[in-house]
């Protein structure tokens, strides 16, 4: 019964098939991201199932740790930086998730039960990740694009932080992008996943509504510090990684 999700693949072959006949070139990523996707995913279900069961909350935490060291990973290949990317990716993921997801402990909108922190700090990482992609990607085109500006700042007097003032503002504003829009549509063009899963396993619509409301200002939350934790962190290293190219 639980292996029917498998016929949902022919949407992923319908769009393999559109690729390949319009030369889209984008076949193997489809194929494989899919399939990675699809063994990634079974994978966390059987790991959950053990960690469901875990009660020492320090177990937890390096659980959390571990994801957090895996995005880092995944978000220096992503934009590589020159100088330390890991490190960068680290500490701007690492402070802004643990900033959220110790606020919600906090205030008691989740507690310490694995089956409530891990999913949540899933969420928080991964979101954590994509803001910090599209920060740093977004102010190394900036410097591309304004690289005579900084310098004449610069040799004016001004620092370095001063240079980048209004390209850090661009940077932040352009990788929250996302996050505003799904704010502005949330409830009226989609449902988000939240939601819709709750309502599959019949939960009450007002509380699963309450529920996505909590995700939707955690995620604008991580997402804020992320691109400013980002920009303080790497606006020293994108000169050097943009003229390294």
């Amino acid at each position: 019964m639980e292996y029917k999700f498998l016929a949902s693949y022919i949407l992923v072959l319908i769009a393999l098939f559109y690729s390949y006949k319009e030369k889209l070139g984008i076949e193997r990523e489809l194929l494989w991201n899919s399939i990675r996707a699809l063994i990634q995913l079974l994978i966390l279900g059987y790991i959950l199932v053990y960690v469901f069961k875990l009660k020492n909350p320090l177990y937890l935490f390096l659980v959390l740790f571990i994801m957090i060291l895996f995005a880092s990973y995944t978000a220096q290949r992503r934009v590589s930086l020159k100088e330390n990317g890991f490190l960068t990716a680290f500490l701007s993921i690492f402070f802004s998730s643990f900033i959220v997801l110790f606020s919600l402990i906090l205030i008691g909108v989740i507690s310490l039960k694995p089956n409530e922190i891990i999913p949540v700090g899933g969420m928080i990482i991964g979101n954590s990740l994509n803001i910090y992609s599209l920060t740093v990607d977004r102010l190394k085109g900036e410097v591309e694009n304004n690289i005579d500006i900084i310098e004449n700042m610069i040799a004016l007097g001004a620092t370095l932080k001063q240079a980048f003032h209004y390209i850090v503002k661009k940077a932040i504003k352009a990788a929250l992008i996302p996050t505003v829009n799904s704010l502005q549509t949330v409830g009226i063009i989609h449902i988000p996943g939240i939601t819709t899963g709750m309502l599959l396993a019949g939960a009450d619509p007002l509380k699963a509504v309450s529920y996505q409301l909590v995700i939707m200002y955690m995620m604008v939350a991580v997402a804020l510090f992320t691109g400013i934790f980002t920009v303080n962190f790497s606006y020293k290293k994108i000169i050097p990684t943009v003229f390294s190219h």
